[in-house]
């Protein structure tokens, strides 16, 4: 029984070594080229969206409306921080006059006026951020819709915006752009 159990064992191990032996050879051996892919390869494109976007109707006025209230807002985010400068310069010239107490009413005003600049900035950021959504999301949206269209059509995988920060591409074919396609889109479209 002993035997036999050796013996089986010896029948597998020579199956093994059998199946794996040319295995082994076969993948030491050249081979032969792998067949062309089937249909056409993977196709992508590029566009250009801030050139784009400054074909679009509308989309200047847009931008103009948002410079000038980021002007504004710039304008009130100095305003509060040339009062808090002076409130600071103030204190720093009467703080030797002031009695302790005094001067604590005094930092606690210029605390009290660093945090009401803090809340202002805040607020304008905030309403900036929700007026830029509000101008420039309409465009955006639209840009998409075309972008994705285009896509669609040409069987392209994927579209890039060399327009975007951090985008990485440092040459390409301009047979790829798609940036004067997509503004003769965007002026046929009449939005």
């Amino acid at each position: 029984m002993r035997h036999v159990r050796q013996f089986s064992l010896f029948l597998s191990a020579a199956a093994a070594l059998a199946i794996s032996v040319p295995a082994t050879l076969s993948a030491q051996q050249p081979k032969a080229a792998a067949p062309a892919p089937q249909g056409p390869a993977p196709r992508f494109a590029y566009v250009n969206t801030q050139a784009i976007l400054q074909q679009m109707p509308g989309y200047a006025q847009a931008e103009s409306t948002m410079t000038a209230e980021f002007t504004s807002a710039r304008q009130k985010a100095q305003d509060l921080q040339s009062q808090l400068d002076s409130a600071r310069q103030a204190y720093d010239q009467q703080q030797i006059a002031l009695s302790p107490s005094a001067r604590q009413a005094k930092q606690q005003e210029l605390q009290q006026l660093q945090q009401k600049l803090t809340q202002r900035y805040n607020d304008l950021n905030s309403q900036l951020s929700s007026r830029q959504q509000e101008l420039v999301a309409p465009f955006d949206n639209r840009l998409k819709q075309i972008l994705e269209g285009l896509r669609a059509e040409k069987n392209l995988l994927m579209i890039f915006d060399v327009a975007a920060q951090g985008n990485n591409i440092v040459a390409a074919d301009q047979a790829l752009d798609l940036t004067d396609t997509v503004i003769q889109r965007v002026k046929s479209s009449g939005h």
